[in-house]
């Protein structure tokens, strides 16, 4: 039973109420004493005479009463909150100014970028005269004829290849089967020949330099159209988030926040924080950790948040978003993924590049994978940094300035992605109908049309980005890219579209049908083996013929052709080596032994989980073309160990393909069998494959032996660093239950909300249903779905606020202790 003495309730219910305020000592003893004077006759009433002591002390008579009692609530630990909401008219609620700038809005309208069926080639159907007519660039020229000898490498070495794969088969091409055979083939070596041109001009440019890399001090390439943009350039820092890490994703604002404001120029940035996220417990996290940040960094008015009721198109829809509410106030904005990390030396030169370049509309960073400590992340993270410089330079040499844009990590001009890239919804039913999912090339094709540059400076350092940690997380995200993937195909005869783009919608669509494309090689190569080995040989195919036709198998022709897409596949990341020791950089990757061995871990691991992925991405080729729709659901971003159960569920159908498949070849045509062998061996063991390379520990192991190190990890960029350490110092979060009990995080959330709801009688009642049962019961009476109504009403947050601390102190103790703040991180052996 509670204390039946109702001064000893009084007094522990304002006790309790201000230790939950940043207030100070002699505050605090006013306030108490005050309420305590006035002799309130009960817990309610005490509440309501703190609340209007509160309101007092705050003042700002301008404000409306219920903001005026929020900030009361909020003064004392966010003071420059007030002060940035003062700084502008409160038209939808003091805190909603003090989050989100004033509104400058400009229109965005979608652009008609898809044609008909009927209209599938070029010469077919009409041309859309609305359409705007792409600007001829001034590198033209030489794209197109860098362009023209890729294609040409690319087109007669796959027609040799697979011209000399057919003297192999038993009948040199001339069965339907065989036809195939040869047709997948050539697809096959025309994509890794694509790769191979693609990494070997990448060490050219790397080697020799780049005469067209955009840059500051001068423009790239021919005289600009345009002079050089004067004067500082305010620019939007925007993170778009989805039920991300709320700890780690505002650890790596801080410190990128930090980083620039160590340049000088932090008066030429804004942050914003876009969040799509829709769970309470992620809701109220967001919310505290902006609020808490901007305390940190004294960045009220200079870091804002806000959140979507409405997940509209996704993160392209939440960029349009912000593009149409507050575009209009900036030159540039910088995109960031929420496990992006970039220094301000790279952020302040991505503006300096644009003002020295007026017609470039976009330019993308090539971001280096960090942080992670599983197996294969740390591989992942070794490859990119071995390999992914001397790839991205030679995409920028074939494409210049129709280059890609990966979404993120890349500084984009507002006007015209505003008045060209806005995305429509592709009509009609199934996975290639709706929304763009794949949005980021399809944005860069659409600036290039509209005559604007989109570049790649791959020679910048400081850009980086976290990779999934296991494989079942990267094969997830793997769907959903595929799906938007697949989307290009009908892009890919849009009007006026540069044809580098078309290149780039094909490359994407490929990225994942090559894999479907490699498994019908397999499987029909396994055919035809098995057919030869239980029909009858004809000698005499051609009728009246007097002398048999031997067979004929030519083994070293086999090898060699084998030898050759090794050399392919391989001699990349033997010049990514070559690279780091012709320049003397072996030591940042623990020295040339080291760095051999770990590239000899990374071909080993890739050549095992390239089956693995074969079939997974086969998987999602067919479920997306027979209208699978896929779920966009939040990234797993953290290292987490893989349960072997969970492997087995994954990879079960996988592995007893491989077994039926390898029994199938050892009865009939054994010979046939080991040249097999590589593709079903990782299959079969595909479970201990997944569950190895999620480890953290032996991604550790790695490390401490100075294999898969990359020079990040020797000598911590200070961003990184600063990440690692405010992980490891940051509090719990807060949840849906210190929403309701906390005077602070109630009164920032409800304030947040902006003006009271107009709701219908029904709702209104629905809703106060839901906040009794909440009080009566506890937190977890309510489902995901009851608390998220809950939270999007300022109303009911205030009175169950006010309800809960009118009971004993048990009650509000009680929701706390039922629903603790999850941890912020999980314990971590990794230390940069």
């Amino acid at each position: 039973m509670s204390d039946t003495n109702p001064a000893a309730e009084v007094t522990q219910a304002i006790d309790g109420y201000l230790s939950h305020l940043d207030l100070a000592d002699d505050k605090r003893r006013r306030l108490r004493a005050r309420v305590l004077d006035a002799q309130p006759g009960d817990r309610r009433a005490a509440l309501d005479l703190l609340h209007a002591e509160l309101e007092n002390a705050y003042g700002q008579p301008e404000l409306e009463a219920d903001d005026r009692a929020l900030m009361g609530r909020l003064h004392d630990s966010y003071p420059d909150m007030g002060q940035a909401s003062q700084t502008r008219a409160p038209t939808a609620g003091a805190l909603r100014t003090a989050a989100m700038p004033p509104l400058n809005r400009w229109p965005m309208s979608p652009a008609d970028i898809d044609r008909r069926p009927w209209r599938i080639l070029p010469w077919l159907g009409r041309g859309s005269n609305a359409l705007p007519k792409s600007v001829p660039s001034r590198l033209k020229g030489v794209v197109r004829w860098r362009q023209t000898l890729l294609a040409l490498m690319v087109a007669f070495p796959a027609a040799g290849a697979a011209a000399y794969m057919a003297t192999v088969l038993p009948h040199r091409g001339a069965t339907v089967l065989e036809a195939f055979i040869l047709g997948a083939a050539f697809l096959l070596f025309a994509w890794i020949l694509v790769g191979f041109w693609t990494a070997l001009s990448g060490f050219f440019v790397l080697w020799r330099g780049d005469r067209y890399l955009v840059r500051s001090d001068a423009p790239s390439g021919p005289p600009p159209r345009k002079p050089p943009v004067e004067g500082a350039a305010r620019t939007a820092i925007v993170m778009p988030i989805y039920e991300e890490d709320v700890t780690r994703t505002f650890a790596g604002l801080r410190a990128i926040y930090e980083s620039v404001q160590a340049t000088g120029r932090l008066d030429e940035f804004d942050f914003f924080v876009l969040s799509d996220s829709v769970k309470p417990d992620t809701v109220i996290a967001e919310e505290n950790a902006w609020a808490e940040t901007c305390r940190t960094l004294d960045a009220f008015g200079g870091l804002f948040y806000r959140r979507r009721r409405a997940r509209v198109k996704r993160k392209s829809g939440n960029l349009a978003d912000f593009c149409r509410r507050w575009g209009g106030h900036y030159r540039y904005m910088i995109v960031l993924d929420a496990d992006s990390i970039m220094a301000g030396d790279t952020l302040t030169a991505l503006v300096d590049r644009m003002q020295a370049n007026p017609g470039v509309g976009l330019i993308q960073t090539p971001p280096t994978a960090v942080n992670r400590d599983s197996v294969l992340a740390r591989v992942q993270q070794f490859a990119t940094r071995v390999y992914g410089r001397m790839f991205a330079a030679g995409l920028h040499f074939w494409h210049l300035d129709n280059a890609h844009y990966w979404g993120h990590n890349a500084i984009i001009r507002i006007e015209p992605f505003m008045a060209h890239c806005a995305l429509p919804r592709l009509p009609g039913r199934g996975a290639l109908s709706g929304d763009i999912l794949s949005h980021d090339f399809v944005e860069a094709a659409l600036m290039r049309r509209a005559g604007w540059g989109v570049f790649i400076a791959y020679d910048l350092p400081g850009s980086y980005e976290e990779v999934p940690p296991t494989l079942l997380d990267e094969l997830g995200r793997d769907r959903r890219w595929c799906q938007g993937n697949i989307q290009h195909i009908r892009l890919l005869f849009s009007d006026n579209l540069a044809p580098a783009h078309r290149a780039l919608f094909a490359n994407g669509v490929m990225a994942y049908t090559s894999a479907a494309i490699w498994f019908i090689f397999l499987l029909l190569s396994s055919t035809e083996a098995v057919l030869e080995a239980v029909r009858t040989p004809d000698y005499f195919p051609v009728a009246g013929a007097l002398f048999p036709a031997w067979p004929v198998w030519q083994p070293i022709w086999a090898v060699s052709l084998f030898v050759a897409t090794l050399v392919v596949l391989f001699l990349p990341k033997i010049l990514g080596v070559v690279m780091i020791v012709a320049k003397r950089k072996q030591r940042e990757f623990g020295g040339v032994g080291n760095l051999v061995a770990s590239t000899l871990i990374e071909i080993l691991l890739t050549s095992l989980l390239a089956p693995i992925r074969m079939l997974a991405h086969t998987r999602f080729v067919f479920t997306t073309l027979i209208g699978k729709q896929v779920k966009w659901n939040a990234q797993q971003r953290a290292d987490a160990q893989v349960p072997w159960s969970r492997a087995l569920r994954f990879h079960i159908w996988g592995m007893l393909l491989a077994l039926g498949w390898g029994a199938l070849l050892l009865w009939y045509t054994p010979g046939f069998a080991p040249w097999l062998a590589p593709i079903l061996v990782p299959l079969l063991i595909a479970p201990a494959i997944t569950v190895l390379t999620a480890r953290a520990d032996l991604g550790i192991w790695l490390r401490r032996h100075d294999l898969q190190l990359i020079p990040e990890e020797r000598h911590a960029p200070p961003e990184l660093a600063r990440v690692v350490e405010l992980e490891a110092g940051a509090p719990a979060e807060a949840g849906f239950a210190q929403a309701v009990v906390d005077p602070v995080i109630n009164a920032l959330h409800t304030g947040m909300q902006g003006r009271d709801r107009s709701l219908t009688a029904a709702i209104a009642e629905y809703r106060q249903l839901l906040a009794e049962r909440a009080l009566d019961n506890g937190p977890d009476v309510l489902d995901t779905d009851e608390q998220r109504r809950l939270l999007a009403d300022p109303q009911r947050m205030r009175w169950l606020h006010r309800e809960v601390w009118a009971q004993a102190p048990s009650a509000w103790q009680g929701w706390l202790a039922e629903r603790p703040a999850a941890a912020s991180t999980q314990e971590s052996p990794r230390a940069v």
